[in-house]
């Protein structure tokens, strides 16, 4: 049986940057991914300004810089002919007034490479966690299994469950779940950009009219883009045809029909099934859950990649100091839920706001305009330096404890 301090269960962005952290304090870190590397597409790209401020205070700052990325200064949206500001993130105080679209896979590269820098730090790929070790109610490990069928056991006094929005280990652990209301689920889809000096709406932009509703992002030689569909309607609006989804897209951004020829399958269309939950409570003995594995955010704003960076940070914060002195009980996990409650509850009110105001009545064919609480953020600047501050730093947000900082 292999034994560690911490046993992080999935390499994604709470996962890597609790692995960081719990190594850089000195504890003896083992992170388990399931996959091989990192590149999975249309994953959350987007890095918001306390995360940026985070990776400076890490020391990353530079190497964060020189990756390929966007940047994105105005969250901008096409509601019906109008076109409206939401956030203005020049307005954000301190270096990063902006939020950097960086594909994740080479974010979480740059994490693990630092991450592997220090001497107690272990990632293992391609290690799925099928199971917990029980003793009582506390959780002294992981059961593992690799990809060649291997299998094994790891002791661990603390588990870090950010296994994402369907979490084997809090499954495993027994902790409910609360679900909460989404209107939408998501086609993700690559649409082939354009010719040179085609002009768009920015790096990010949306467009939301009466039935029909979509997001994109600007890669370069290809637009990422998220189609949004009733909740459930998955089977039936495929049954339609792609023809009738190219069409969808073409009204929304003016594409020509060539530019959609690419989509030629279904299997070029992935389905995102949105969940918005919270766990009621994050810990029990010996395992704490973060990210995604606590609270599944919606994709509105791209803000779930962030909270998780930030629940991260705090449970390092909290925790490395009772784990290195060998005093760490569950008072303690629960601690980590009191601090990271607040902001959870906040950036979901945020998403339910968006909801019910813009998504649901686009895609029942009800909406009427912009939305009273857009049309005032559009009109008076303070206000978008307000959403913009709400979004890229969020309430209660985490610095760099100390004891990580280069």
């Amino acid at each position: 049986m292999d034994e560690t301090d911490v046993c992080v269960v999935g390499g994604g962005p709470a996962g890597m940057v609790a692995g960081l952290l719990f190594a850089r304090a000195g504890a003896r870190v083992t992170v388990l991914e399931k996959h091989a590397d990192f590149l999975r597409d249309f994953r959350g790209d987007t890095v918001h300004p306390g995360t940026l401020r985070l990776l400076d205070e890490l020391g990353l700052g530079e190497r964060f810089a020189a990756l390929p990325r966007g940047i994105l200064a105005e969250m901008r949206m096409r509601i019906g002919d109008r076109v409206v500001v939401a956030a203005d993130f020049r307005r954000v105080p301190g270096r990063y007034p902006s939020i950097a679209m960086v594909p994740q896979g080479d974010f979480l590269d740059l994490l693990a490479g630092e991450a592997e820098r220090e001497p107690t730090f272990t990632l293992r790929r391609d290690t799925e966690v099928p199971g917990l070790r029980h003793d009582g109610d506390r959780v002294p490990g992981v059961h593992w299994r690799g990809t060649d069928g291997t299998t094994g056991t790891i002791a661990a006094t603390l588990v870090l469950a950010c296994d994402g929005r369907d979490s084997v280990v809090r499954a495993e652990a027994g902790l409910p779940v609360r679900e909460l209301p989404a209107p939408m689920d998501v086609w993700q889809v690559r649409v082939p950009a354009g010719p040179a000096g085609e002009t768009t709406d920015g790096r990010v932009f949306g467009r939301f009219t009466r039935g029909l509703a979509a997001v994109t992002m600007d890669r370069g030689d290809y637009y990422q883009t998220s189609y949004l569909i009733p909740k459930g309607q998955d089977a039936a609006l495929r049954a339609r045809g792609l023809e009738a989804f190219r069409r969808d897209l073409a009204d929304l951004f003016d594409w020509p029909p060539e530019r959609l020829a690419g989509i030629t399958t279904c299997d070029d269309v992935q389905l995102l099934n949105v969940r918005v939950n919270r766990v009621r409570r994050w810990y029990r003995p010996g395992l704490l859950c973060l990210g995604d594995a606590a609270h599944a955010m919606s994709p509105v704003g791209g803000v779930g990649v962030n909270l998780a960076v930030q629940d991260a940070v705090a449970a390092a914060r909290i925790l490395a100091g009772p784990l290195r002195r060998g005093t760490l009980r569950t008072p303690d996990l629960a601690r980590v839920q009191r601090r990271r409650n607040l902001p959870m509850v906040v950036a979901q009110a945020q998403q339910h706001g968006e909801h019910q105001t813009l998504l649901r009545p686009a895609l029942e064919g009800t909406l009427d305009g912009v939305p009273l609480m857009l049309r005032a953020v559009d009109r008076f600047p303070a206000l978008r330096g307000l959403t913009a501050r709400l979004g890229g730093i969020g309430v209660r947000p985490e610095h760099a404890p100390p004891f990580a900082r280069r």
